[in-house]
């Protein structure tokens, strides 16, 4: 049984109103809202779309309290009525979450400004005090570094567990728009005329064909490649746009006392970290390292990777936790505002749109900066930026009936529909919402797709073959490390990989020599994302 896959037809020669350059949630965002719009939209990304600093985040859906320490009050304002927002339209994706904020008697900052803090933030957000539960509180006492008194602060915000899952819900919804996506699709030139963006050259990294598009507007939003797209186009910049700043996080199994809600604690040298459940693991970071090296090549130091242990370890040293402990780290770039003379901690999170006309290249504007929370209002933003009429959204609306993947009625239905288990019905549901009953039915077709990804998973093949034939997947990773992200499990081995592509391949028909190409090409960039630790641990220790 072989199953065709989404064509990908040339571009070239073709004329749209405007391309968008850069498939992160920002950009995705952006080519979502103009298609909406009614204009030609073309959004191009040179690697797979959320497979950047999309996918290096802290994956978290937060109003930012830390942005109140540095007066961002209207940024905080514009985070939290965003996450509301996602919470409300895409539930399935974006959960609310516990935060508890840890101080002890050393801590820089004082009960009374934390107190002061959470008490604006939650006013913002327009919502009453929230508290952990006393037995959750109590646990972490217990698993805490016994040597300090610890003092709890509870709040609410969101998680986002794979933003990369709504990124494919948002690419989705540009394509039923009208836009044409092409990932994989490098912008090798802006090209300008009498001061006026005309076209862009582009190279299909599949093919290695070059193809050439007329446009009337272009964004650029490239994130820490926004000033190499500008210089590859040749325009006249003053200085940089951007003051690049690489945030590196670590996964550690559960270990005994780790948290079940999101600690907010001071690390080793009393910045703010994050240590959070995730996908059944624990994610702990970031880090803020300036870094204006290759985005792509970006990668966690020993010295991120030590400082990030070290600050696990000194707020549960029962646990035992050293860089052997590490499952994998992992980093990205932040594209924050060029601001030499201050702090990374203190560069604002707030995007900038940077108009290029001055530049020689009207009709051009640069995303500089933004978040997770954001991306919908930044896109809001840059489109009434070229002229269109994009409203502010007066309420947060829901269209038809949502799906929550917790209800059992709705998983229910799902399992009757594909005729799956209850287990596989609720993982359609969690990342697929309202498409997981198509999802269900193409699974009835056959065993093979209803059959699982890897033994160690409930996702199935038909999930797979809607990632490339709906979702724009192009490679064995686009598939697994984005699309349906099984392969960020904490079960996932060389062994899944191959049992995966074999499950895959018979399906979508794929030759012995596809199949390898695609099993090679898939290990060496979850690697290059997903940064082994253990082996190099190990390493250090033996020569010790």
């Amino acid at each position: 049984m072989a199953l065709s896959v989404n064509p990908r037809p040339s571009v070239d020669g073709h004329r749209y109103h405007v391309v968008v350059v850069g498939g992160g949630i920002n950009g995705v965002a952006v080519a979502r809202l103009c298609a909406q719009a009614g204009k030609h939209t073309l959004l191009v990304e040179q690697n797979d779309f959320a497979s950047g600093v999309t996918s290096r985040s802290t994956r978290i859906m937060h109003g930012g309290l830390r942005y109140l320490e540095h007066g961002e009050l209207s940024l905080v304002r514009e985070s939290l009525r965003e996450r509301e927002r996602l919470l409300r339209e895409r539930s399935h994706l974006v959960h609310p979450m516990q935060f508890l904020l840890l101080l002890n008697e050393g801590s820089r900052r004082s009960a009374m400004s934390v107190r002061t803090g959470l008490w604006l933030y939650q006013r913002m957000a327009g919502k009453p005090a929230t508290s952990s539960s006393e037995m959750e509180m109590k646990r972490l006492e217990r698993a805490l570094d016994a040597g300090r008194k610890w003092t709890f602060y509870s709040y609410e915000d969101a998680q986002c567990e794979f933003p990369e899952r709504l990124v494919a819900e948002w690419l989705m919804e540009a394509v039923d728009a009208g836009a044409t996506v092409r990932n994989h699709t490098e912008a090798l030139a802006i090209e300008t005329a009498h001061g006026r963006v005309r076209g862009l050259l582009l190279r299909d990294r599949i093919t290695g064909r070059e193809q050439r598009v007329d446009t009337t507007w272009v964004i650029n939003c490239t994130g820490p490649w926004v000033d190499r797209t500008c210089q590859r186009s040749a325009l006249r910049m003053a200085r940089p746009l951007l003051g690049g700043v690489r945030g590196s996080h670590i996964v550690l199994p559960r270990f005994s006392g780790s948290p079940a809600s999101a600690l907010y604690a001071e690390a080793a040298d009393d910045r703010p970290f994050f240590i959070l459940p995730w996908n059944d693991q624990i994610l702990a970071g970031t880090t803020e390292i300036a870094d204006d090296g290759d985005p792509e090549k970006t990668a966690p130091s020993a010295e991120e990777i030590n400082y990030l242990v070290r600050s696990v370890a000194q707020l549960f040293p029962k646990a035992k936790i050293t860089a052997q402990s590490v499952k994998h780290a992992f980093a990205g770039v932040r594209p924050l505002p060029y601001t030499p003379d201050r702090k990374p901690a203190a560069v604002t999170r707030r995007h900038l749109l940077h108009d290029h006309t001055g530049d020689g290249a009207a009709h051009m504007i640069s995303v500089i900066g933004g978040k997770l929370t954001t991306a919908a209002s930044l896109a809001r933003e840059a489109t009434r930026k070229i002229g269109l009429n994009v409203e502010e959204p007066k309420s947060i609306t829901i269209t038809g009936r949502a799906l929550d993947p917790m209800l059992d009625d709705a998983v229910l239905e799902i399992a009757r529909i594909g005729a799956v288990s209850e287990e596989s019905a609720r993982g359609m549901l969690e990342w697929h919402g309202k498409r997981a009953a198509d999802i269900a039915r193409m699974a009835l077709v056959s065993a093979e797709l209803r059959a699982p990804i890897c033994p160690h998973t409930s996702h199935v093949i038909a999930e797979v073959v809607e990632a490339y034939r709906r979702e724009h997947a192009v490679t064995l990773a686009d598939a697994l490390l984005r699309r349906v992200p099984v392969a960020l499990g904490a079960c996932w081995s060389e062994t899944c990989s191959r049992e995966a592509a074999l499950r895959i391949g018979a399906v979508l028909g794929w030759d012995e020599h596809t199949m390898g190409a695609n099993l090679e090409a898939f290990e060496t960039e979850r690697a290059a994302f997903l940064r082994p630790v253990q082996k190099a641990a190990a390493l250090e220790a033996a020569a010790d």
